[in-house]
């Protein structure tokens, strides 16, 4: 394998195991949260920051006449959400120059030029399912809430960085639903895949 595997995922999926699977099998670096901590790194800002706006835009409320009619006007600022886009940027090439990995999420598929790009969904009912294993306590009715806050963060950071639309299948090489035959079946299925390109 001589290129970057990058995952997209709906919330609960399953994207982030199947990427730390293919890590393993292929013997590949893994990036997913470890992006977090290198980006801080990269660019001096606090990890805390990183964690604030991850895979999500903040829009500025600013007075609509403050900014027509003031030169300090924010307007001229550079977001933080901008900022931290355009480090995790500069650290996913960085990373990619480097050799083949895996990373998940972050605009990954569109950062970089030459890369295998797969996307990673499920039926509602099964996300829930996932979720609920891995936090109990939670309603399904809250759980499937978060899933779809979470998804609605991801999709409008996704279009808003990158133009494209989030889950949409021309954008990407390989689109795999998890909730017939489960993380092991989209890792066979992705393996199969990537061995028709090695």
């Amino acid at each position: 394998m001589d290129k970057v595997i990058t995952i997209s995922r709906e919330f609960g999926s399953g994207g982030r195991e199947l990427g730390m699977k293919l890590a393993e099998r292929l013997n590949l670096p893994f990036y997913d949260k470890e992006l977090i901590s290198m980006s801080a790194e990269e660019s001096g800002l606090a990890e805390e920051a990183f964690l604030h706006y991850d895979e999500h835009i903040s829009i500025q409320q600013e007075p609509f006449k403050q900014r027509l009619y003031t030169p300090f006007s924010m307007l001229y600022e550079v977001s933080m959400s901008d900022q931290i886009f355009l480090t995790q940027s500069r650290v996913i090439r960085k990373l990619a120059e480097q050799g083949p990995c895996v990373i998940v999420g972050r605009c990954a598929d569109r950062v970089l030029e030459n890369s295998i790009n797969l996307f990673v969904y499920a039926k509602m009912e099964n996300r829930i399912k996932r979720m609920n294993s891995l936090e109990t306590g939670v309603s399904p009715e809250r759980m499937e809430e978060r899933i779809r806050e979470i998804d609605k963060k991801r999709k409008d950071y996704y279009q808003y960085y990158t133009g494209c639309e989030w889950g949409k299948a021309q954008n990407y090489h390989l689109c795999l639903e998890s909730s017939l035959t489960g993380v092991e079946g989209c890792f066979n299925a992705a393996l199969a895949y990537l061995q028709c390109y090695i």
